[in-house]
């Protein structure tokens, strides 16, 4: 290590730029909630567990944006669908 160094043209702020259309945060998740999601990447045989949970929640958005006719719907086609495989 050298005894000083010159600050003087250095720039304050993230050494790498944050990809447009993103924000980084800070966010409490519960550990359980978090493990779940690693172990998803894990057993997928990788991936980042960051990139699932932002999927998750853009699912989550998509069906609590859509009517409650469309929901219905929806619920009716998956149990009506999964009774006749039984």
């Amino acid at each position: 290590m050298r005894k000083s160094y010159d600050f003087s043209k250095a720039i304050r702020g993230p050494a790498k730029a944050q990809p447009p259309g993103k924000t980084r945060i800070t966010i409490r998740l519960d550990d359980g909630v978090l493990d779940w999601f690693k172990a998803q990447v894990h057993a997928a045989g990788g991936g980042n567990y960051q990139t699932l949970i932002n999927s998750a929640l853009r699912e989550h958005i998509g069906r609590t944006s859509e009517p409650l006719e469309e929901t219905l719907r929806r619920v009716l086609r998956e149990e009506l669908g999964s009774g006749r495989k039984r």
